[in-house]
């Protein structure tokens, strides 16, 4: 039923309107067309992940399966190669051009805003330094 849901979202009309209320919001102040674009797609991205997110823990089912969901509805390549929690969320978060913090095993809080992935990261993160 949300992959139906998903599919069915026009992503480029999604963008292009959330873009025309970002220029109007600012006053259609020229040469902002592109950070409107860029910033709606963003939020594109981010409403996707939180919205399969919300269903699979509604479900209890945030596990490798529905990663890779969230995964291929990004647009990642062959999630069904990646094996673990760790590789999916890392593929999502890159997919959803987020600075993966597992990237980061030298800092032990994540300074990215917006990321829906924060709290698994911490403790992912806090296992790390133990």
């Amino acid at each position: 039923m949300l992959s139906a849901f998903i599919k069915s979202l026009n992503r480029e009309q999604w963008i292009m309107d959330a873009a025309y209320y970002k220029a109007l919001a600012r006053g259609f102040e020229p040469h902002q067309e592109l950070d409107d674009w860029l910033e709606a797609e963003q939020d594109y991205l981010n409403m996707l992940v939180e919205l399969q997110l919300h269903v699979l823990e509604e479900d209890g089912t945030v596990s490798t399966l529905g990663l890779r969901q969230i995964a291929e509805s990004l647009g990642v390549e062959n999630p069904q190669l990646l094996r673990s929690e760790f590789e999916l969320i890392r593929a999502i978060q890159d997919a959803s051009h987020h600075r993966p913090c597992f990237q980061r095993r030298n800092s032990r809080f994540c300074d990215e805003l917006g990321c829906q992935w924060q709290e698994k990261c911490r403790q992912i993160v806090a296992i790390w330094h133990r």
